[in-house]
């Protein structure tokens, strides 16, 4: 079986506080560095980023494409590989309420996807504005339009929990697939989880017994490519088209979907309820006491992912486990260069990470397969035994997060002191209570 890491959300440098070096060559050089095999291309309705796909794409197999290097026919160093998908915002009042929705979009060719972007175009949708643009339609309306273009085209609901922008987000999402989508809800078959909500959270509501769940990274720059992605095997190249791949997915297909790598979704910066402005975050239990009031200020806080799902859910934490034993299993990882960080006590972002990082790539060929494969004694003899037990630490899941909320990001440690630990205490009563 060929193994291929693929994930499916991802912005170019068109996007809104986006990187600049999101250009699809250094897409392709920091997937070879992550262990990324197959990527979105992400933005494709936006001319200037569509015009750069057209110029450096071609198509591999069916609905799967490559780089394009001019004069060395059409052979490129890089394995990475590329289907045609984008992130789009449907913002619209729909059933009395203002619903704020963002969804995947993939289509099977350059040719379909073209259509499409002609189709929004002659609606009168500014493409131009955002390589995530915001569309005056209802998720449903979306759909239409795609099905209209393509039947092959997909649609996959983004990050499904976070406030601000998730099919079942507090601030603008619905209650139900069936809600959002009414008739056409059969052509919903997976949600993406997002960095805040990892499987088992998922697998709480029954109601998602038949939806597969997908993780990627949506990608701002770079460096963060792979914080979340998908596992799959296929017995040989052959298999690895457009339409394969997003069968594999509505079926939900055990034998080559393998796992999700998920981010521990508290590091995910809508997890936990809380007020920003104020520095206050809590859990569900606490919002409750506090009557969804921030305690500073008295005004209403963000509601969390986790918060969310517990008022969705009709299962608890056991029944949930249970249930998840028929699904896609997950392994959680942390990004390796906050692994490093922590380690050496410095920011990811520092030289001194960057060097440890880039000798670990040297020596080991790619991000995944170090936090997932490469043996704890090959660790510590090349870069010492702190590092080689902060990857064990991670691998058992021996770590210690501070929960994200309303917009920031939680933060990990591998390696906590008292105060982290009575933290832990804390979370752990939460969950408990739970």
């Amino acid at each position: 079986m060929i193994q291929q890491i693929l994930d499916l959300h991802i912005h170019s440098k068109y996007s809104r506080a986006c990187s600049k070096n999101l250009e699809l060559p250094s897409i392709a050089r920091a997937c070879e560095t992550r262990g990324i095999d197959i990527v979105a291309t992400g933005d494709f309705t936006h001319p200037g980023w569509f015009a750069h796909m057209k110029e450096r794409l071609v198509e591999d197999i069916a609905g799967v494409f490559k780089l394009r290097i001019p004069n060395t026919n059409n052979q490129t160093p890089s394995k990475t590989r590329f289907i045609i998908g984008t992130e789009l915002s449907c913002i619209k009042k729909h059933k009395d309420k203002t619903r704020r929705v963002h969804v995947l979009v993939f289509a099977p060719s350059l040719e379909v996807a073209e259509k499409f972007n002609k189709t929004l175009d002659d609606r009168g949708f500014n493409l131009k504005s955002d390589g995530r643009p915001i569309l005056g339609l209802t998720c449903k309306q979306l759909l239409e339009i795609m099905l209209e273009v393509d039947e092959h085209m997909v649609m996959i609901p983004a990050h499904a929990w976070t406030p601000w922008f998730g099919i079942f987000g507090s601030k603008g999402g619905y209650d139900s697939l069936e809600e959002a989508f009414e008739e056409l809800a059969p052509h919903i078959f997976a949600i993406e989880t997002g960095l805040s909500s990892d499987p088992i959270m998922n697998w709480r509501l029954s109601a998602l017994d038949n939806i597969t769940l997908i993780s990627n990274s949506d990608a701002h720059s770079p460096a963060k490519l792979g914080r979340e992605a998908n596992v799959f095997k296929f017995k040989n190249n052959d298999e690895i088209t457009y339409d394969r791949i997003f069968e594999i997915i509505k079926q939900e297909d055990k034998e080559y979907f393998s796992h999700t790598i998920e981010f521990y979704p508290e590091e995910g910066k809508y997890h936990w309820d809380g007020h920003r402005d104020c520095k206050f975050s809590c859990s569900p239990e606490e919002t409750e006491k506090y009557k969804g009031a921030c305690p500073k200020c008295k005004k209403k806080m963000i509601i969390g992912v986790e918060n969310r799902v517990h008022e969705l859910a009709d299962r608890n934490i056991e029944e949930a486990q249970k249930a998840g034993e028929k699904k896609i299993p997950y392994k959680s990882l942390v990004p390796l260069v906050e692994i490093i960080a922590d380690t050496v006590d410095k920011g990811w972002n520092t030289k001194t990470v960057s060097t440890i990082y880039n000798k670990m790539i040297s020596d080991f060929d790619n991000e995944f397969h170090i936090l997932q494969n490469v043996s704890l004694g090959s660790i510590k003899e090349s870069f010492g035994k702190k590092i080689a037990s902060a990857v064990e630490r991670v691998r058992k899941g021996n770590i210690y997060i501070k929960p994200g909320y309303d917009g920031e990001f939680g933060v990990v440690k591998v390696f906590f002191d008292s105060e982290d630990v009575e933290m832990v205490k804390q979370i752990q009563m939460g969950l408990e209570l739970d």
